[in-house]
């Protein structure tokens, strides 16, 4: 199942995908990626751990934007990101738009079948549809809309 999906333009021109979709993954640990979501993404892209229970996607070119800033960092800190760079998996997008999601990602932020993917400023996300549809029942609501959009001061 999809949901409606928006593109918008974000500074410097570049597009931002938004939605989300819930998909299967299938036995040999593939998904398909939506079409938006393969529009910005492009043939390749990296798929990693992230500070919440989901993967992270990106396409190259934010994914070497985000190699650069780990790059510029000193030594004692870009360490600390060690283990994200140790477990990312480059993926191309198969003929049907899937990519392979790597078994050990999977199990390490719990997805197993039923995922839910999100488009989220310069990635996507990939979660489980369990995990994500609790998440977004307990933040869906007008007072944190509100406290995000006054936190951004819009």
């Amino acid at each position: 199942m999809s949901r409606c999906v928006t593109k918008c333009h974000g500074k410097d021109g570049e597009w931002s995908v938004t939605g989300k979709f819930e998909h299967n993954i299938d036995a040999k640990g593939r998904v398909i990626v939506p079409s938006s979501i393969r529009e910005e993404l492009g043939e390749v892209c990296y798929v990693t751990l992230s500070i919440d229970s989901c993967l992270s996607v990106y396409s190259e070119k934010d994914w070497e934007a985000f190699r650069a800033k780990v790059d510029s960092l000193p030594a004692a800190e870009s360490r600390k990101m060690r283990v994200v760079f140790a477990n990312t998996a480059r993926c191309e997008l198969d003929v049907q738009g899937r990519i392979l999601v790597p078994q050990k990602l999977r199990e390490f932020v719990g997805i197993s079948k039923k995922v839910t993917i999100i488009g989220f400023s310069n990635h996507a996300e990939i979660w489980d549809s369990e995990k994500y549809a609790a998440i977004e029942a307990e933040e869906l609501s007008l007072d944190n809309i509100a406290d995000a959009w006054k936190e951004l001061r819009i």
